[in-house]
């Protein structure tokens, strides 16, 4: 399926940015003006069932990432410097890591796991039973949201078809990749709903490097801009610095 594509253009490095569940390219506002400051040509994708891209009769991890690739090809080839997942979008993103190769890829409280037991349970029934959240219920969810994601995340809402829940029946697909294609970092919130010890632990006996940002929920970039930032531009710098491209194949394990 082809998505819906959004292309900053200009930049001599290239950056794709891949959203969450409930939400779309929109998502990224600042981040990719950010990125783009720095020099990247950012592209962002609405995944199927998000935004303005196509509703899908089946949602799974497998078929979002194909179309992910699927869309990107004729958009970046396999010149992409910079790979950043949030949530779904981070457990595409590393599906679709070894079919675009980046040179750096980066995972916000990524869905590579899932709470165990009664927990779990719970959690599903929140995410398939709750109505859609309105203004008041976002800020007490989200307390260090300005004004302005509270009103973006209520027009991607508005987007959004419900039935892309049905894409996680089946939560053994919440996985870390078996292998690094590139050199990854993983940003978790202080208090992962997603990303427990062990989990964390396990990814980093994959190779992964993580980092806890103090105080910020699961929209980890949106709690504390300013920290994730500064540990993205960290990355950057070590990892797809200007001056080499996507496909020399360097610093990858």
């Amino acid at each position: 399926m082809r998505l819906a594509v959004h292309d900053s253009i200009t930049g001599d490095r290239v950056a794709v940015l891949v959203h969450g569940i409930q939400s779309d390219h929109r998502a990224w506002h600042r981040v990719a003006a950010a990125l783009h400051e720095d020099g990247f040509r950012v592209v962002t994708v609405d995944l199927a069932g998000h935004g303005v891209s196509p509703r899908s009769r089946r949602y799974s991890p497998a078929a979002w990432a194909d179309d992910v690739v699927e869309s990107l090809e004729p958009v970046v080839g396999d010149g992409i410097d910079l790979l950043v997942g949030h949530s779904l979008g981070a457990l595409v993103a590393s599906r679709v890591g070894d079919r675009i190769r980046p040179r750096a890829a980066v995972y916000i409280d990524p869905a590579f796991g899932f709470p165990r037991g009664l927990h779990g349970i719970a959690l599903k029934a929140v995410f398939a039973l709750s109505p859609r959240p309105n203004g008041w219920t976002l800020r007490r969810l989200n307390p260090r949201w300005g004004d302005d994601d509270v009103d973006l995340e209520l027009a991607t809402l508005a987007l959004w078809d419900r039935r892309t829940l049905f894409g996680f029946t089946r939560t053994s697909a919440l996985r870390p990749p078996d292998s690094l294609v590139a050199p990854s970092l993983v940003v978790l919130a202080e208090r992962s709903m997603l990303i427990g010890v062990r989990d964390e632990a396990a990814l980093r006996e994959l190779g992964m490097t993580v980092e806890r940002v103090p105080v910020a929920g699961h929209t980890v970039f949106r709690d504390d801009h300013a920290a994730f930032m500064m540990l993205l531009r960290d990355w950057v710098a070590r990892h797809a610095p200007r001056g080499a491209r996507a496909d020399d194949g360097s610093d990858r394990p």
